[in-house]
């Protein structure tokens, strides 16, 4: 997966958010890149919670003082799906410190055009693990993505990952924290479309003007 998604506010959205039981709706934010702000969804105490964090597991406070950047020696937007279960940091997080990212689109680049990635129907929810940093009195929430296999449907827009994509059957074990048997989530890891995909050529991911004939890739469900 690319290090580039959206989040529009949207009768789909706030579909997306009532069945997850949050109150609250998303902000709109177009460009939502590495070490950005985003939010997600916890399950915490027995209650779930829309938190906003910045897009990097590993975060460090800045050496000026001015604030926390993503830590510069590692890239930890992505969690590759297949190093869940063996990588000393994803083990940790996946065991109990699952979360749901929701997003409208991602965005993929072949060569210079971009492309924005979005449900045929629907608001994504995507799957990923998160961790709350404490520095002194501040806590720092940090998020990433669960990155999957490449989808052949997809190969000539992006042939190295596709997100994690959970449907509303998979919501409540994929965030309930008591839950200690991630195995059970290694099928939602195959290289499957879980939505029909639109394929849309946009200028930017930052006005997403479309530039030219909308794809359809369908589901494998």
């Amino acid at each position: 997966m690319c290090g580039r998604y959206n989040v529009i506010d949207s009768p789909c959205m706030r579909e997306l958010f009532d069945t997850l039981g949050i109150k609250l709706y998303p902000d709109t934010r177009k460009n939502i890149c590495p070490g950005g702000q985003g939010q997600f969804v916890v399950e915490r105490e027995g209650q779930r919670q829309l938190l906003d964090g910045m897009w990097s597991a590993l975060v460090q406070a800045k050496p000026d003082g001015s604030g926390y950047r993503p830590h510069p020696d590692f890239k930890t937007f992505n969690a590759r799906s297949d190093r869940l279960g063996s990588s000393k940091l994803w083990r940790r997080l996946y065991a109990s410190q699952r979360t749901i990212v929701p997003a409208s689109g991602w965005h993929e680049w072949r060569g210079k055009q971009c492309f924005e990635l979005k449900p045929s129907e629907g608001a994504l929810a995507l799957g990923g693990l998160y961790q709350l940093y404490v520095f002194g009195n501040e806590v720092v929430p940090a998020y990433t993505i669960v990155a999957c296999p490449p989808h052949p449907g997809l190969a000539h827009i992006h042939d190295n990952s596709l997100p994690l994509i959970l449907q509303p059957a998979d919501f409540d074990a994929w965030l309930d924290p008591a839950w200690k048997h991630p195995e059970i989530f290694q099928s939602l890891m195959l290289p499957r479309l879980a939505v029909g995909l639109q394929v849309i050529p946009i200028d930017s991911p930052k006005t997403l003007v479309p530039m030219g004939q909308i794809e359809i890739v369908g589901s494998d469900r």
